[in-house]
């Protein structure tokens, strides 16, 4: 498949995965890093960050060995600022601020939120009615917790829509509702923004959604490219 390139620096690419797609190999005959070097034409390109396979969005890769050593470093010292869009049927016992506890492994593959914070997964997050039975979160991760903003959505009350491990199996939900929407950062002295709004879902193409996406100022000024 030929993914979408929305942005290409001399050093690193950032693109759109979109959902259902893992960025490890799984059964594929070529993973996701092969099939963007085969696309560019390139001997290689480095993983810098990852995304689940149900979530879509934005994804940097590196061109080279010194910045995917930089990304990592960013990224380790939390550098990279990330939103992420999420939808959700149920109403949440807060409609903004933090989620802060340890994560701990539960059953089938899960993860639970504890009480305790000796090594605390960090969510800021703001949520905003779009039509009843309908809100949509903007998520702001300051951790890299597996499965951090599943098991905080969880957490508030709201599981995110479509996703059968946290919340409810619904036949008729197309897709886990999870979505990396923007990406801010600083590489080398030079600023970066980059928005995507999500392609996939028919739920992400209600008009009340991407009103509330576009006029929130908790997303950022000014309409995100569709």
């Amino acid at each position: 498949m030929q993914f979408d390139i929305l942005y290409q620096h001399r050093d690193f690419i950032i693109i759109y995965k979109p959902c259902g797609i893992s960025v490890h190999k799984d059964r594929e005959t070529q993973g996701l890093t092969t099939q963007v070097a085969n696309q560019l034409g390139v001997p290689q390109v480095w993983l810098i960050h990852r995304l689940d396979k149900i979530t879509s969005g934005l994804l940097i890769l590196a061109l080279n060995v010194e910045s995917a050593s930089e990304f990592s470093r960013l990224f380790a010292e939390h550098q990279i600022h990330k939103t992420y869009l999420a939808l959700s049927h149920q109403k949440p016992k807060k409609k903004q601020g933090l989620i802060i506890g340890d994560m701990k492994k539960a059953r089938n593959g899960a993860w639970k939120l504890c009480q305790s914070k000796e090594n605390p997964a960090i969510t800021r997050f703001e949520s905003v009615s779009c039509e009843p039975h309908l809100r949509l979160f903007f998520l702001r991760p300051q951790t890299g917790k597996t499965h951090q903003l599943r098991v905080a959505m969880k957490s508030l009350g709201s599981p995110i829509l479509g996703d059968d491990l946290y919340g409810k199996n619904i036949a008729e939900i197309d897709r886990t509702y999870l979505h990396a929407a923007r990406l801010e950062f600083e590489f080398y002295g030079e600023k970066f923004d980059v928005k995507a709004m999500p392609k996939e879902g028919k739920w992400w193409q209600k008009d009340s959604v991407k009103m509330k996406i576009n006029e929130n100022p908790f997303f950022g000024k000014g309409k995100i490219p569709v």
